[in-house]
């Protein structure tokens, strides 16, 4: 078990790494965050801040010598550096499932590979690689793998000349077109994994979005009891097939009644911010702090 008063370190320094250090300190932790800005809003209240890249040689040996776990307050810091950490300290999430939740390609390809239900693809790597008129993938999304969120890194596409001219615009970086289903409504979960497979999960979350942004969430979601039962099914079997340690959301669409995964987000997912205020307890097991 890691008892307080324990130093964590948190990779990224923003909204979501700030509830973990009030949450932490609220414990009786302590936290190191490392972050580039010198004003991000989990660094001016940590412990220690690390103003440094996410790949600074001096900044990770001194997380490494001083914190008795890391974790990752979002998707975009390199897998390389958990990967590191993790030769000398547990880190949760595993580099491997965050190298797949922040590559596009690799998301769609785990989701295909597992046999998770998903919204039809392409992986687009060059001009040529971008389907015909007569694919079914039109009307469609085409995304950036990399550093795509909230709408950024997004273009919808009603045929191939305007797929063409969205991935030139993209500066020809490595996408997924994405067939656009005729959504119901949106729905998420997030659970939590332990390193022995314990999974718990809030209620399944209803979601609209505004220009690509979340908007509103209702918890618990309004569709059927199906609709919740398969999501939280479905979550649950993503993270073991991740092999996830941690805090993870999945996110859902529903399209004619039947369930697509969307995404996975290695973190606290916002859909959840809710349970900030809503929610007393939640058990945290000692396995979940090993």
């Amino acid at each position: 078990m890691i008892l307080p008063p324990s130093m964590l370190g948190m990779l990224g320094g923003g909204q979501l790494a700030r509830f973990f250090v009030i949450a932490a300190h609220e414990m009786g932790y302590k936290v190191t965050v490392l972050d580039p800005d010198s004003n991000s809003p989990a660094g001016l209240i940590a412990d220690v801040h690390l103003c440094a890249a996410y790949d600074d040689a001096a900044a990770l040996n001194r997380m490494a010598d001083t914190c008795v776990a890391v974790t990752t307050e979002f998707e975009n810091v390199p897998a390389t550096t958990l990967s590191r950490l993790a030769d000398v300290v547990p880190v949760h999430p595993a580099a491997s499932a965050v190298a797949i939740c922040q590559h596009r390609v690799s998301e769609k390809n785990f989701l295909r590979d597992h046999g998770f239900p998903h919204a039809p693809y392409a992986e687009i790597n060059a001009e040529q690689d971008i389907p015909a008129a007569d694919s079914g993938l039109y009307p469609g999304i085409l995304k950036v793998a990399r550093f795509g969120y909230d709408g950024k890194g997004q273009a919808r596409v009603k045929t191939r000349d305007e797929a063409l001219a969205a991935f030139r615009a993209f500066k020809g970086e490595q996408c997924v077109l994405e067939k656009m289903l005729a959504l119901d409504y949106e729905v998420s979960v997030v659970l939590a994994r332990d390193v022995t497979g314990h999974a718990a999960a809030f209620p399944t979350v209803e979601n609209s979005h505004r220009n690509g942004i979340l908007d509103i969430s209702i918890a618990p979601a309004r569709g059927s009891a199906q609709v919740r039962d398969e999501a939280q099914a479905l979550a649950r079997g993503v993270a073991e097939k991740l092999a996830y340690v941690g805090t993870l959301g999945v996110e859902f669409f529903v399209s004619g009644g039947k369930m697509f995964v969307n995404k996975m987000a290695p973190r606290a997912h916002k859909s959840g911010h809710y349970t900030i205020h809503a929610c007393t307890n939640w058990l945290v097991t000692p396995a979940l702090m090993a």
